[in-house]
Order: structure tokens, then C-alpha cells, then sequence
């Protein structure tokens, strides 16, 4: 079925007037798009902890994050990386949005905002001070900003939002699932706006934990490659302003995308490999194109998950060529993650953010370490550079630890 054979019936529709993102390409979806149309990777040397020791070092590391006016500065006192991380995202994406949130009822602005670490980077640096007998002082407030529900209720509190609130925790789909949830609180009236993306910091127990399991590469990680050895983790925050179309329509906004459908799923296998045969992630992105009323041919592009990992890139092609067994041809595929690094709850989020820039910009963002396709993975990859295409629909796939799956799918307007 294709797009304009589609009926809303009940339903609200969903569009998108502003994104933020905050990644290792830099600050803004400016920068971001820039190291979309490029051909070199984010990665550097980790310098936020001693990594000594260690046999992988590199990171997508943000190198600078801007102050934000949104929040007081007693709140920016207590905020974690993740927070501030948040908070310029937030910042860029309401200015794009161009809308006034004290315009509009609070009870009706949720706010949704995906981690799995929360301010976990401090937590650390209060026990390390303690551990070696070094006075606390000004790390103890930021303890109020160790859980996974911090960044939402700073975006909250910073806005004023008194409506619907989750903070997803989900491992990689945490972002993904923020944008999903976003997408059913418009659809189904319990909001008229909603804030929705995700955010990761790095810290010690993620990079020495992905370490201890060797599913770090040591050099830029490698999707879909023959030759991949692992993943290479980053930092990000990546948010979108979703508004109900026709109050966005009314108040005159430029709509830069629509969000058309979603799909959640659980591969109920095992605690962090994939299903062998990607079950679940087939089953997410079959559900995202039941919500939105399409068929597989209507998808332009696919942003996959395409972590670089030995299972995940073969169980994620098995996944798409059984959505898309029925169709003539698959469409261009590609993972970002050989840009950026994986990211991991904000990985969704940011995605989305690419997904919406490759639809608006005309292109396909390049596999960015993929020189030598791995032959049990058969997609149509785009590798080396950008590929340019003009296409209507997209999808993006986020798979989380656990097999928690979330595809969305996205429209230009």
C-alpha cells in the first residue's frame, strides 16, 4: 500500500519541526550532516578516564558541549554529561522548531528521553574522590543526577512540561523507544507535544565492561564488513520536536519530516546475543510498516543497526531479507556507526535525527569502514561515500541488549 492510499481514521498524525543533535561530527545537526557528506570517521583517544590497561582506547567522544540557557544554573550545577548532553540537543531543537513552549498548555508537552547510564560518569568520580581520600565537595550534588530518569525530568523541569514523562532504559533502543512512545501519546491525544530522543555519556563501566567482553574492535569499528572485529562505542544526544500535524500546521511551523509508524518487539532469546535468525528485528519492522499502513516496497532507505559486531550484522541482514523477500529489490542500506560509533541509548535517538537528514537532504549516508562486504550479509550497502537518492520513506532500526528491538519509520512532508 502506498503512502497516499493511507487512512488515519482515529488517529492523529505526527510530524517533526525541529531535531538536535550533539555527536563526536560535533555540535548541531549542521556539523552532523556535514560528517554525513564526508569520508572520516569521529573516532580519538578517550581523555574523559584513564584507559591504561585497556586494549581498545578510541571513542566517539564529544569534544565540547555548549552551556545551555534552558535550565537555572543551580540545575546545571547538579547536571551530568548526559544531562547537558541532553540539554543542548533540546536547545537546538526547539529554536529549529521556532515554537514558544510557555505558549502552550504544560499538561499537554511529555517529554521523553531514553538512557541506560544516566549520570553514571560522576557517580564514578564521587567514588574515585572518596577511594583515594580526596574531599567530595562539588561532585555530591550531582549525585541527584545518577539515575536513568535524570535527563527526562531535567528536559521537564528546564520546559516546564507537566504532561506524559518516560525515561526508556532499554540499552540501544532506549532513544528509539522515547521517539515510539512519543509518537503514541499525539496519536492517541494524550499529548499535542512531545520532546523525544535519547542520551549517553560515556563512563567507565561501559567502555571497561564492553572491553572485558571483547566486543570492542581496536581499530574504527567495521559494519557489515567480512573482516569486522567488534564495535566502537561513542557518546550522543540526539532529540526531535513531535507536534500533532495540524497544531503544528496551524501555528505555520516547518515540518522537516513525519513519523509514520512504529514497531517494538522482544527476541526472548538471550541476555545480549541476537536471535540467530533476527526474529525480533524482523517483527519490529514488519510492525512499524503494519503501523504505518506500508508495504516494504515503499521504504527508500534502511538505517540499520549495523553495530559491527560478528552476530548482530549477519542476524539483521537475515532479518531484512526476510522483510523484504517479496519484494523485487531491497533498498540502499547503510549503518552510521562507523561515523559516530555505537552510542548505545542515544544510538536510536540520533539515528532518527540522520534518518530525517538523509530524507531531506536527497542522500544516503555511507557505511563508513566497510570496504569489503561480508557475503552473508546480503543488502544493497552503501559504502565509501554518500549516495545520492531521492526517496519518500525510511527506516530506522535500534536493537537493544536483551533483544529489545524498536524500528520507526519516517516520511518527508
Amino acid at each position: 500500500m502506498r503512502r497516499s492510499d493511507m487512512g488515519r481514521e482515529s488517529t492523529r498524525r505526527v510530524v517533526v519541526t525541529g531535531m538536535g543533535a550533539i555527536t563526536g561530527a560535533g555540535i548541531g545537526t549542521p556539523a552532523l550532516e556535514s560528517a554525513l557528506r564526508g569520508t572520516e570517521h569521529c573516532f580519538r583517544d578517550v581523555t574523559l578516564f584513564p584507559t591504561e590497561g585497556l586494549r581498545v582506547r578510541i571513542a566517539g567522544e564529544v569534544e565540547t558541549i555548549p552551556p545551555s540557557p534552558l535550565a537555572p544554573l543551580s540545575a546545571r550545577r547538579r547536571a551530568s554529561r548526559s544531562d547537558r548532553l541532553a540539554l543542548a540537543a533540546v536547545g537546538e531543537a526547539l529554536a529549529q522548531s521556532g515554537i514558544d513552549v510557555s505558549e502552550t498548555d504544560p499538561k499537554r508537552v511529555g517529554v521523553a528521553i531514553g538512557t541506560s547510564t544516566g549520570g553514571l560518569l560522576e557517580t564514578e568520580e564521587f567514588y574515585v574522590k572518596r577511594l583515594e581520600g580526596v574531599p567530595a565537595g562539588r561532585s555530591r550534588p550531582q549525585l541527584l543526577s545518577s539515575t536513568v530518569g535524570a535527563p527526562t525530568d531535567m528536559i521537564a523541569c528546564a520546559i516546564g512540561a507537566l504532561g506524559p514523562r518516560l525515561a526508556p532504559s532499554t540499552a540501544c533502543s532506549s532513544g528509539a523507544i522515547a521517539i515510539a512512545q512519543g509518537l503514541a501519546w499525539i496519536r492517541h491525544g494524550v499529548a499535542d507535544l512531545v520532546i523525544a530522543g535519547g542520551t549517553e555519556a560515556l563512563c567507565r563501566m561501559t567502555y571497561t565492561g564492553f572491553n572485558a567482553l571483547q566486543a570492542l574492535a581496536q581499530e574504527p569499528c567495521r559494519p557489515f564488513d567480512k573482516n569486522r572485529k567488534g564495535l566502537t562505542l561513542g557518546e550522543a544526544a540526539g532529540v526531535l520536536v513531535l507536534e500533532d500535524r495540524e497544531r503544528a500546521m496551524a501555528r505555520s511551523a516547518t515540518i522537516i519530516g513525519e513519523v509514520l509508524g512504529s514497531g517494538l518487539s522482544c527476541d526472548a532469546n538471550h541476555p545480549t546475543a541476537p536471535h540467530p535468525e533476527g526474529r525480533g528485528a524482523r517483527q519490529a519492522l514488519e510492525s512499524a510498516l503494519a503501523s504505518a499502513r506500508l508495504d516494504p516496497r515503499d521504504l527508500g532507505y534502511v538505517n540499520a543497526h549495523g553495530t559491527g559486531t560478528p552476530q548482530n550484522d549477519v542476524c539483521e541482514s537475515r532479518a531484512l531479507n526476510a522483510v523484504f523477500g517479496s519484494a523485487p529489490s531491497l533498498p540502499p542500506v547503510s549503518s552510521t556507526k562507523g561515523l559516530l560509533g555505537h552510542t548505545l541509548a542515544a544510538a536510536g535517538a540520533i539515528e532518527a535525527v540522520i534518518t530525517l537528514i538523509g530524507l531531506r537532504g536527497g542522500f544516503a549516508p555511507p557505511t563508513l569502514g566497510l570496504t569489503d562486504p561480508d557475503p552473508d550479509c546480503e543488502l544493497d550497502l552503501v559504502q565509501g561515500e554518500a549516495r545520492p537518492i531521492s526517496y519518500d520513506i525510511a527506516a530506522s532500526n535500534s536493537y537493544g541488549f536483551g533483544g529489545n528491538n524498536c524500528s520507526l519509520i519516517f516520511a518527508r512532508p
